[in-house]
């Protein structure tokens, strides 16, 4: 039987890990957003730039004020993964692509870089996933039930880098990587492989890489991620990036599946339109044959998550003018080390919200090149131009590497002679090239170079009757060679919280533990830092950390947020569900109304102003009571109580409503208690309904403060209805 989803059931790790020797891709390449030219219809609106919804998803949180819809950006929608472990990625892939990511981006462990093979029985990675065909099988393998649930295809993607590239390259050939990063010069410049070896091994590997149709993104942006002053090497950036790029197409790569990797080059405080739209701009008019994929600068992101979506409203705003065939979500994640669930939804959802509310800006704003942008636009340009010019005079790239031209701190044509110089004869690799035969021939598909085809064969790979790009029933299988290190051990180690009566808070894996405080230190910086501290210790947090400090007044006080871990599991058992209520049908309630000619009075009580929650409860052209045969006399805001009873005497009405929505001091709750008393001293308490509402009145207070019903955020008239119904047919009135 075919393994399916249900959106309601847990996914079933353990099942996805079945069989996975004779699993294999159902299919291979990039696939990109199906975009309708004419738009797309949902609910009350048309949007202009927007892909074909999704079957199964989750909207932004004021999507339920607007029918429930949940438009999708035209644009691919990245998030980035990197837990270290595979299994629980795996859920984490499901939560992001259910609120619209359709490209997950599993970062690999930094070590593989340096390891001249595949890795096979790898144990958990540090600081990424190690990357190995049962990783790649079980995420793509949970990618396919994925993208059936979610009504859209997904792309799963990795990096091929490092000193085993071509291997790297052929696994994902073989198990249906969608997208992948490669970057000979980051090899050299980050990584300090061989410049020699990184540049054969790309070859080879972007030749495998365009027989599998996989998409390529560059990692040219880690020059101003890297750099003191990122908006200084925008001309070097446009260099690295042409340079990928024929690189690329040289090797055998279609220009449609070449993206640029481009970063905005500063954040906020700095002037960021000015530097970041003249940048992108440029990079559009070089490189309008190829991809884009838009990111943020990770160089200037800390540990705020706020501060990284308002970065990346604004990034995404540039993007939306400029053109982004993918949008990229990072998030704090560097900044705090933590690589939490939530923070990939953030992410995913600051792109659908900033796409949704800019849709259509290219039909209703224009950029004006005739002023700054042009000259700026034409600034960058020049300056990348005269600097490959010079890498070219100097004897090529591995000449101008040698020379420290790359990462250089100043504006070009300036140097500052900090630049990142590798030596040609060193690095990772170095003296492990061998120059090929001329009969040389390998009996595989997709060989870059040479590769001798001796007459009467049609493919290199017939003599073996086919290599395993052809033939995937050929490959061989490895599972995990270490049992106590591996994902079944981790696995049977969180089974009590995945499918057992267990529950711990998440962050990161099934059952850490982990849990996130947010609270105000009235003290300065140094001593808020170690009093949060104390305070997560008295609390019983273990290893507590504080992950993000925000001085809000040097001598006042810090806003601080502290991580710990629990030492305790809640049982599902013990737990005291309230049961959920169960509404009339609409038909009894409107009878009951009619019956009784319902009249209520109510208004927004003590001193507060706010009056837009009651009269959602209201009024007919919200859903409210009105709706369903009641009538009422709403008296506005700041209403004594002593008002609306002598209301509610005067006009015969079977109910008082009220509203609390400001409730410093606990004011609601006195109020809600002061109501009830005062109908008890007027006598009518026994023949009025009491309910009260607010976004800090729980269900519970009505016991409490001696009210007949009280509702929380998100009510609907149709629940304040069936409440007055069923409590006059528990007092025998209808």
């Amino acid at each position: 039987m075919t393994m399916q989803l249900e959106p309601n059931k847990k996914l079933d790790l353990e099942e996805i890990m079945q069989d996975l020797e004779h699993y294999h891709p159902r299919r291979k390449g990039w696939v990109w957003r199906d975009v309708p030219a004419e738009g797309v219809d949902m609910g009350p609106f048309h949007f202009r730039d927007m892909s074909k919804p999704l079957k199964n998803s989750l909207g932004l949180p004021a999507s339920k004020y607007f029918d429930h819809i949940d438009p999708q950006p035209s644009c691919v929608v990245t998030t980035e993964i990197a837990s270290g472990r595979f299994e629980d990625d795996i859920r984490r892939m499901r939560m992001a692509a259910w609120h619209g990511a359709d490209h997950l981006m599993v970062i690999r462990t930094t070590g593989q870089s340096h390891i001249d093979g595949l890795m096979e029985g790898t144990p958990e990675g540090t600081g990424g996933v190690p990357i190995t065909r049962k990783q790649i099988r079980a995420s793509r393998k949970a990618c396919d039930l994925i993208e059936d649930e979610v009504g859209r295809p997904i792309n799963f993607h990795s990096y091929v880098s490092g000193v085993a590239g071509p291997e790297v390259a052929v696994l994902f050939a073989e198990e249906g990587i969608n997208g992948a990063h490669q970057d000979p010069q980051y090899n050299v410049l980050y990584r300090n492989v061989n410049m020699y070896r990184s540049f054969v091994d790309a070859a080879e590997a972007k030749k495998v890489m365009a027989g599998a149709g996989i998409f390529q993104i560059d990692g040219a942006h880690n020059a101003n991620a890297t750099a003191k002053a990122g908006w200084l090497v925008m001309p070097e950036l446009m260099v690295q990036h042409g340079l990928n790029c024929s690189f690329s197409v040289a090797a055998g790569m279609v220009k449609d599946l070449i993206g640029l990797s481009t970063v905005p080059p500063d954040a906020p405080p700095a002037p960021k339109l000015w530097y970041d739209l003249p940048y992108a701009v440029a990079l559009r008019d070089f490189f309008s044959e190829y991809k884009m994929r838009a990111q943020q600068n990770t160089r200037y992101i800390e540990a705020d998550i706020e501060e990284a979506v308002r970065t990346h409203t604004i990034d995404t705003l540039i993007s939306m003018l400029t053109s982004a065939d993918i949008q990229s979500t990072i998030t704090p994640d560097e900044g705090r080390n933590v690589p939490w669930h939530y923070n990939n939804i953030r992410g995913v959802q600051t792109v659908k919200q900033t796409w949704a509310a800019l849709d259509g800006i290219k039909e209703l704003l224009t950029l004006n090149q005739a002023g700054p942008l042009g000259e700026m636009v034409r600034d960058i340009k020049e300056r990348a131009v005269a600097f490959l010019e010079e890498v070219i005079e100097v004897g090529g790239y591995f000449a101008a590497v040698e020379k420290g031209f790359f990462v250089d701190s100043a504006k070009y044509p300036e140097r500052n002679g900090d630049g990142i110089a590798r030596d040609g004869k060193g690095g990772v690799g170095a003296d492990s090239l061998i120059e090929r035969d001329g009969d040389y021939m390998a009996p595989v598909c997709d060989h870059f170079g040479n590769n001798y085809l001796p007459a009467g064969l049609t493919k290199p790979c017939d003599p073996i009757d086919g290599c395993t790009l052809c033939k995937p029933e050929k490959i061989v299988y490895i599972d995990e060679l270490d049992p106590a290190d591996s994902a079944d051990a981790r696995l049977e180690k969180t089974l009590p919280y995945r499918k057992g009566g267990l529950i711990r808070p998440e962050a990161e894996w099934a059952g850490d533990g982990t849990m996130l405080l947010q609270f105000v230190v009235t003290e300065a910086e140094d001593i808020a830092r170690e009093a949060a501290l104390e305070m997560a210790r008295k609390m019983g947090l273990d290893d507590p950390q504080v992950i993000n400090l925000m001085v809000l007044q040097q001598a006042e006080g810090c806003f601080v947020e502290v991580k710990g871990k629990v030492k305790f599991d809640i049982k599902k058992a013990d737990l005291k569900i309230p049961p959920k209520e169960i509404m009339l049908p609409e038909d009894e309630i409107r009878a009951a109304i009619k019956q009784l000619g319902v009249k209520v009075v109510a208004g927004t009580v003590g001193e507060d102003e706010h009056s837009v929650g009651m009269r959602e409860i209201l009024d007919i052209k919200h859903g409210g009571i009105e709706k369903y045969g009641v009538k009422y006399h709403y008296l506005g805001t700041s209403v004594p109580l002593g008002k609306l009873v002598d209301a509610a005497i005067e006009t015969g009405a079977q109910a008082i409503l009220i509203s609390t929505i400001i409730s410093h001091n606990d004011v609601h709750r006195t109020q809600m208690r002061k109501l009830a008393e005062l109908c008890q001293e007027k006598g009518i308490r026994d023949n009025i309904i009491l309910i009260a509402g607010g976004t800090q009145v729980t269900r519970e207070m009505a016991a409490e403060t001696g009210l007949d019903a009280t509702f929380g955020r998100g009510t609907k008239g149709i629940q304040v209805v069936d409440a007055m119904v069923k409590i006059l047919k528990s007092r025998g009135v209808v």
